[in-house]
């Protein structure tokens, strides 16, 4: 072995500020069978680190199921991958940025959507539609409007640059996330089914080539610090944060789809979290060979930038390429050609070893199995929160009735949750490359697949706070609830990709809600038939010992064959019939309404059959197909009474009334309005439609009834002989609209 550089002394005290414990520490020393250099330890660190390495969550992600006929690339690449049919994949992936993006969160946000576009182009697929989910503290807090108005311009900005609509997505409010907001960015593209390129280098002597943006010292130990809770001093982690430039982006995309388009290359990988180090090692490890590479000649930008350093940046717009013997040159000229560097820095070689030089001097040499897949994997202590049945516990006896029902929609349309985004998503471009069928504020937002008849269909979703009280059933509905965003939509639901958000894992409470939640979303991914084909773990949301609520967020994609038939959630027309699918229970624990209204935060959240979700939404397809659904719309956070509201709205059209009628029922009246049954959708259609929309639904034997008909100018109803609403839809509208920027003036 050549000689190691000398660095800079590798202490005890220096090992632990690297988040390593005495334990993994000691497992490096027997695999290097010496002391670590100062350049290995930042490398271990690193991709040892839960960000990383999944320590703590891998032995669990292996419940979710990721097979199907149409998946052609599950888990473990740099994004899921399913057949579209005409020869084309649907390559998708979500991704964190929360920590970036708390302690500054334009940039934060920016480049958690410039790493989730590189995931999805590094496959070989052009990126047509981005979504978000976003979680902050209540708006009457200033720095929460900061952090908004921030991660908002950070994603329009990155998008927008980049010409990648962003189609849908969801905002939720709540004082959990006041320590720790949430940015959750999804990618989806487009590729040829038989040319999907993977991260991975093979072939002894075929060289390894850097190219985009050159390298500083941005981001270094990114991955370290998202590994961590927050405590005093976060602001001050600041120059952990990387800094993005959407333009140099939009170049290395055109030249790596350029360069993809023609036989040049063995592999290809996004410089990532952990930078250089983690493309290079996985690349290697999946290869099942090593590679060499020499830092003296890493193109940078800054001076004086040590091997640690240039190994640990992550800096952005930069890929890694093993590319075939003697086609460097071809290489080099395309990015050339984008104005792009490309330089050789290395070869593949086939010892296993990851063999970093500055100058030709050995600074670290380690297995890249041992780095990139054999971090420690811990079967951390779960058990069930002590606080767990006090939340559950609601007792709706002690809770009236409230008498004006009408003042009740109102309050519930003015919370933020419930609340227009528009101020949001309108920062977004969502009609750019002409693809967008179903623009953001319905269901799902729709994309047509350019050179078909065929669309696709995607949702985010998650309601944190059913995961809170009961994390088996929260995970649960958050695929649930994805899928039938898309159904409603007119699309099938094929698979899933997730971002699964919690507090420190080390705390039993935190695993306990992390496996439940993960066996819910199992469950209904494997009764949906919808796998999970890629996904981010994000630990350690925490501040001060202060954890996240469990947010399991689902990113669902679906297909309609036919872009046409595409469904929005808007009434249509005077005269139009209402008919409510699913039934209704006097479910009221876990509801927008007891927490915006009452202020209560208990309870058990809806209850979640299943069978019946998916007899329901086949249902729904099969009367879409036949071209029977005029309008369709979940219900979901606000119930029945803010969904009809949401359906009057219709978007950029003139508001739209209509009356309904309810039958005495046993059931209170705020739970037949603002409860949260899950399995309802709201559709209407033509009235000479009605009686076959009736029997379809008999068939799935799915609960049915004609309840209204859309006109008017009015929201109105009807309890039995009670008019228990009754509100002029525009003055409905400009409270729901008004509600976020508002809060955004004071």
């Amino acid at each position: 072995m050549e000689k190691i550089k000398k660095e800079l002394e590798v202490t005890p005290e220096l090992v632990a500020s690297h988040g390593l414990s005495e334990e993994e520490y000691g497992r490096i020393l027997k695999i290097l069978g010496r002391t670590p250099t100062y350049t290995e330890l930042g490398i271990f660190s690193v991709m040892w680190s839960e960000h990383c390495s999944y320590k703590s969550s891998r032995m669990h992600l292996r419940r979710f199921p990721t097979k199907a006929p149409w998946v052609i690339q599950g888990p473990g690449e740099n994004a899921g991958v399913i057949d579209i049919g005409d020869g084309l994949a649907a390559v998708f992936k979500m991704e964190s940025h929360n920590h970036p993006s708390f302690i500054e969160p334009y940039q934060g946000a920016a480049t958690g959507v410039g790493g989730i576009l590189r995931d999805v182009f590094t496959m070989g697929a052009r990126p047509i539609a981005n979504m978000d989910s976003l979680r902050f503290g209540p708006l009457d807090v200033p720095k929460n409007r900061y952090l908004l108005d921030g991660v908002v311009a950070g994603i329009a900005g990155y998008g927008n640059c980049m010409g990648i609509p962003t189609i849908a997505g969801e905002t939720y409010f709540n004082e959990i996330y006041n320590g720790n907001n949430l940015v959750n960015a999804f990618t989806l593209g487009i590729a040829k089914k038989d040319r999907i390129f993977y991260g991975t280098a093979s072939g002894v002597g075929n060289p390894v080539i850097y190219v985009g943006s050159q390298t500083g010292r941005d981001g270094i130990h990114g991955a370290t610090m998202a590994s961590e809770e927050f405590s005093e001093g976060t602001e001050e982690k600041r120059p952990t944060v990387q800094v993005g430039d959407p333009f140099t982006e939009k170049l290395l995309l055109e030249a790596c789809l350029e360069l993809m388009s023609k036989d040049l290359i063995i592999g290809i990988q996004d410089m990532g979290a952990a930078g250089l180090t983690s493309s290079s090692c996985e690349m290697a490890s999946r290869g099942g060979s090593g590679m060499e590479m020499d830092l003296a000649l890493v193109p940078r930008r800054e001076e004086g930038m040590i091997p640690y350093e240039l190994m640990l940046s992550e800096s952005q717009e930069r890929m890694l390429i093993v590319a075939k013997e003697g086609m460097e040159k071809e290489v080099e000229d395309i990015f050339k050609k984008w104005d792009l560097e490309a330089v050789t820095i290395g070869h593949v070689t086939g010892n296993g070893m990851l063999r970093v030089k500055d100058g030709g001097v050995v600074v670290a040499e380690i297995p890249a199995k041992a780095i990139a897949d054999e971090a420690p994997v811990y079967d951390r202590p779960s058990s069930r929160p002590i606080y767990q049945d006090s939340i559950q516990d609601l007792n709706l006896d002690l809770l009236p009735v409230p008498k004006d029902l009408n003042d009740m929609l109102v309050k519930l349309l003015s919370s933020p949750t419930i609340a227009e985004k528009s101020w949001i998503y309108r920062q977004y471009d969502h009609m750019v490359r002409t693809n967008t069928v179903v623009y953001p504020g319905s269901d799902a937002g729709v994309v047509r697949i350019k050179g078909t008849n065929k669309a696709l269909a995607m949702s985010v979703d998650c309601n944190s706070l059913y995961c809170f009280l009961h994390p088996k059933a929260g995970g649960a509905i958050a695929v649930a609830e994805a899928a039938r965003n898309v159904v409603c939509s007119g699309a099938r639901p094929m698979a899933l990709t997730d971002c699964l958000n919690f507090g420190n894992p080390e705390k039993p409470e935190t695993m306990w809600q992390f496996k439940e939640a993960l066996e819910g979303m199992s469950l209904a991914a494997e009764e949906l038939n919808t796998p999970v084909v890629s996904g981010n773990v994000s630990f350690y949301n925490e501040t001060k010992g202060l954890g996240i609520y469990p947010t399991p967020v689902v990113g669902m994609v679906g297909i309609m064959d036919d872009a046409s038939k595409a469904v929005t959630q808007y009434f249509k027309g005077e005269g139009d019939t209402i008919i409510l699918l699913g039934e209704t229970k006097e479910e009221l624990g876990g509801t927008e309404y007891l927490r915006a209204v009452h202020g209560l935060q208990k309870g058990l959240p809806p209850d979640i059959d299943l069978k019946a979700e998916k007899a329901l939404q086949d249902a729904v397809l099969e009367a879409v197909d036949a071209g029977l659904v005029k309008s369709a719309h979940d219900c979901s956070e606000g119930g029945l009474a803010v969904a009809l509201a949401e359906c009057c709205f219709r978007g950029e059209e003139e508001p739209l009334g209509c009356e309904v009628s309810m039958p005495i029922d046993r059931l209170r009246k705020d739970a037949l309005l603002f409860g949260e049954s899950q399995s309802r959708i709201i559709i209407s259609a033509k009235p000479e439609d009605a009686g076959q929309i009736v029997g379809i639904m008999s068939r799935h034997g799915i609960p049915c009834s004609i309840t209204g008909r859309v006109g008017g100018d009015s929201l109105k109803i009807r309890i039995g002989s009670e008019e228990a609403v009754n509100q002029p839809v525009m003055r409905l509208k400009e409270t729901w609209l008004e509600a976020i920027p508002k809060m955004l003036r004071t």
